[in-house]
């Protein structure tokens, strides 16, 4: 007995695992407040932390420039001429020993100043209406065909603009008629090349010829440029139809609705000024007895140039009708054009 016994464990105090719960029960508060304290930082932090940078594209605002005095400037600019240069030598009347050579040519004119009384009365005059008198004037002044000092004639029939459609109708009976009067297809073909050749560079402009279906020479207007004039004077030279119908193809346009459709591609250029050579007799696929004049004035209220403004319609008309005629002229005083009959 005495050599089998063992030592057995001491039991332990109950005083030793009630300290032991409370520092468990205390670590575990402290863990927990030591981490709210943590998360209450790191809230309060956030309304002192500074925003996260954001991109954002501003919208570009560009004001156009003023047109009206643009225009003004380009005329002037137009209108402005170089001054006479010196073409004297030098000269002495008093003997020397020795000759002075000659002066080399110098660019006098391009250090002369410029004459401000043309620029402000070229300005002045441009600014008025196509019926004041310096407008007039300017336009009768230009001939048929061309430009004047302040506008634009063309047939006789004046008025002004810097984007110019020129409308041409080759139908048989028009082109007959026209011949009565005195203008052939050459003659007109010689008008055409005339005021294309007179158009300023500031200028744009397009040609259409129609007859049911209608051929335009470009879509658009375009600048009046040297290289965009020798385009349009070849276009009327080699591709001119000098009478008749125009066939459908790949230079030309069908237009089932006739006239209205010539007017509708009109629309879409925005030109501030148009001529249009006619006889009033218009008719179509879909009104075979005659287009109403209602239509036609229903699209032609729809020519506006870039800024709104409804176009000048100016109008030849060769042997049009009593009510063709009334309504042609209607048509063109409504906006502001001209008319001029031809027999």
């Amino acid at each position: 007995m005495n050599g089998s016994n063992t030592a057995l464990p001491a039991a332990p105090k109950k005083g030793g695992v009630k300290k032991i719960v409370i520092t468990v029960l205390l670590i575990s508060v402290g863990l927990h407040v030591a981490a709210g304290v943590i998360a209450g930082i790191i809230v309060v932090a956030r309304y002192f932390a500074a925003p996260p940078a954001e991109f954002k594209a501003a919208r570009d605002v560009r004001l156009p420039a003023k047109k009206r005095e643009q225009r003004m400037n380009m005329a002037s600019f137009d209108a402005a001429a170089p001054k006479p240069t010196f073409s004297d030598r030098m000269q002495s009347t008093r003997p020397t020993a020795f000759s002075l050579p000659e002066v080399p040519a110098m660019p006098v004119d391009q250090i002369l100043p410029m004459d401000a009384s043309s620029i402000i009365s070229d300005q002045v005059a441009s600014a008025a209406d196509t019926q004041g008198l310096g407008a007039s004037t300017g336009a009768l002044a230009g001939g048929s065909g061309g430009f004047g000092g302040k506008g634009l004639s063309f047939l006789g029939v004046d008025s002004n603009g810097q984007r110019i459609l020129l409308m041409v109708d080759i139908s048989g009976t028009v082109v007959n008629k026209a011949a009565k009067a005195g203008i052939s297809p050459e003659k007109l073909r010689e008008e055409l090349i005339t005021l294309i050749n007179k158009l300023p560079i500031t200028s744009r402009f397009s040609i259409i010829q129609y007859a049911g279906n209608y051929k335009p020479f470009s879509k658009e207007l375009v600048p009046a440029s040297q290289p965009n004039k020798t385009l349009a004077l070849d276009w009327i030279r080699n591709e001119w139809v000098t009478g008749g119908g125009i066939q459908v193809s790949k230079k030309t346009v069908a237009s089932p609705s006739g006239f209205i459709g010539v007017l509708q591609a009109a629309a879409a250029m925005n030109p501030d000024a148009v001529f249009i050579i006619t006889d009033g007799s218009y008719k179509s696929k879909v009104h075979t007895s005659g287009i109403p004049w209602d239509e036609i004035r229903k699209v032609s209220d729809q020519l506006k140039d870039s800024d709104g403004r409804r176009t000048k319609i100016n109008v030849i008309a060769f042997e049009a009708g009593d009510e063709d005629l009334k309504q042609l002229k209607r048509m063109s005083q409504s906006s502001g054009g001209n008319l001029r009959e031809m027999k």
